[in-house]
């Protein structure tokens, strides 16, 4: 029996800090924890375990502060995860954009750490808080072996005919400006744990993934690797999302850059007006504007209406490119407990072999589960997502695995 290792998973933003204890190979999580508003003068760290619940609220002026902080909540007397610091065996951290250096998770070495801080041209929001995250953890964690796990790997299987846009060629080969979709590790989770469900084979099984969230893509598979995916260049494109506008005519942009509108505008609208916020007036929550479309909120009903098709088209693309589709899967926090969104996306699917049966539906709700009639030419899966734990088992993987 393999031996039992403590694994700390982290996910560090820009002014927040999300992590994660495994144990593992048992996959047991020991608990969790998220330091937030870092940078500001009111810092809050929360970390629930089996114990309780650790809670304080302190001055966290930086990413090296957070990390302390974390150290005492993870070895709190009372409400710790571990005894001591130094129980912790490797350190698996989320990285959103290794570019088209990544096409799988790595252990972190200083090629990486440059990898990482060149592609921050790619994710500006993102990668420079992931780097902090490392640099700080080896810090904390001396001579522990860390592992990047980059939301972009799993879609570097993706075909040129898949990644690249109607641009001039010079404009890929100057800046790499292409299709990188992101959620891959999501993806690859659900995808893994609806193959086991269904007990069937990657190498046989063509399968169409829907993590349906605030933010929100889905990803086509054909044995085993991401073929599409519908978030692009940017984590912008594709459905239209909470609070992202996904897929427009980018003449849009011009038309309203020539009536006043600064890009820097645009930019913000785009990611953080727009979407099923903007498009109500509501909420970007699909639980606020199933409420208010049930009042007869016009609105509310024509955003949902166009998020379903978009996720339909989308579906239906995907299915036609794969030739068949063999498992149609659910998750992120609308795709596995939007039990109404689901119906409304299915329902209209028939035509390609998607029959949901909607008792099901209703009796699985949010845990996992098959919501498809037994007569269905497609199984519809609906697969809670775990990517902290994906990342662990990529870490210990890496790590620990027997050469």
């Amino acid at each position: 029996m393999a031996e039992e290792r403590k694994l700390l998973v982290i996910n560090c933003g820009s002014s927040s800090l999300k992590y994660e204890v495994y144990l593992m190979p048992s996959q047991k999580s020991l608990g969790k924890g998220l330091v937030e508003r870092i940078g500001e003068t009111e810092g809050h760290i929360c970390q629930k375990s089996e114990k309780g619940t650790y809670d304080l609220i302190t001055p966290i002026p930086d990413h090296q502060k957070a990390m302390e902080l974390v150290a005492k909540a993870l070895t709190d007397k009372e409400k710790g995860l571990i005894k001591n610091i130094n129980e912790i065996s490797a350190v698996g951290h989320r990285v959103v954009h290794g570019g088209e250096d990544y096409a799988e998770s790595v252990i972190i070495d200083d090629a990486v750490l440059k990898s990482i801080d060149k592609n921050s041209e790619l994710a500006p929001l993102h990668n420079p808080a992931n780097l902090t995250g490392i640099k700080e953890a080896a810090k904390l964690l001396p001579g522990v072996k860390q592992v990047a796990v980059f939301d972009t790997a799993f879609h570097q299987t993706l075909p040129p005919s898949a990644y690249l846009y109607g641009l001039p060629y010079e404009f890929y080969d100057k800046f790499k400006i292409r299709r990188y979709g992101f959620h891959g590790t999501s993806h690859r989770y659900v995808a893994q744990k609806a193959l086991e469900m269904c007990k069937r084979n990657e190498t046989n099984t063509n399968i169409i993934t829907c993590h349906l969230g605030n933010g929100a893509s889905i990803t086509s598979i054909m044995n085993g690797e991401s073929v599409d995916t519908s978030m692009g260049f940017t984590p912008l494109a594709g459905l239209i999302m909470g609070t992202r506008s996904g897929d427009i005519d980018p003449s849009i942009l011009f038309f309203l850059m020539e009536r006043g509108y600064t890009g820097q505008q645009l930019n913000d609208i785009l990611n953080k007006k727009s979407g099923l916020l903007g498009m109500t007036g509501i909420s970007n929550d699909v639980r606020d504007i199933e409420d208010a479309a049930e009042k007869g909120n016009e609105r509310a009903i024509a955003a949902l209406d166009s998020y379903a098709y978009k996720v339909r088209k989308y579906i239906g693309s995907y299915s036609a490119n794969l030739v068949k589709l063999d498992i149609l899967v659910f998750t992120g926090g609308v795709g596995q407990y939007g039990v109404k969104m689901r119906e409304r996306i299915c329902k209209r699917l028939q035509n390609i072999g998607i029959h949901i049966d909607v008792a099901k539906n209703k009796e699985v709700g949010g845990k996992a589960g098959i919501i498809s009639e037994p007569y269905s030419p497609v199984t519809i899966v609906v697969m809670p997502t775990n990517e902290e734990l994906q990342i662990a088992l990529d870490t210990c993987d890496l790590v620990f695995a027997k050469k």
